[in-house]
């Protein structure tokens, strides 16, 4: 179960750094950038974050310091969902319940981190 959870929260990532911003299927993350840290440079910034998120994939993968990893991702995602929460509520996918997606999927990785590890599931 935990190696499944894993896959999945590394997927996540990959999704969001690969397919929404470095190769921009989903053009609504270089907007949400440009709302929060100007325009002139949001092009170049969603790619670098992707590629961050890409490297993140293979954190996650490499379990080097996993629970660093567990705090800097959870960190990272409701940092993240509280400053677009709060500059940008109308360019996100669900708006306002967001921040919903973000505590359960940060709650995720600290289930799968700290709850499951050692466990054998």
């Amino acid at each position: 179960m935990k190696k499944i959870i894993t896959y999945f929260i590394a997927l996540v990532w990959l999704v969001n750094g690969l397919y929404c911003k470095i190769l921009n299927f989903v053009p609504r993350h270089q907007e949400i950038v440009a709302r929060i840290l100007g325009g002139e440079y949001a092009f170049m910034i969603t790619k670098l974050i992707g590629v961050l998120e890409v490297v993140m994939v293979f954190w996650i993968l490499s379990r080097f310091k996993s629970r660093l990893n567990a705090i800097t991702q959870i960190t990272i995602i409701l940092l993240m969902n509280v400053i677009e929460f709060s500059l940008a509520a109308d360019l996100l996918l669900f708006g306002y319940k967001n921040i919903v997606f973000a505590v359960l999927f940060s709650a995720l990785i600290y289930y799968n981190e700290f709850i499951l590890k050692g466990k054998n599931v």
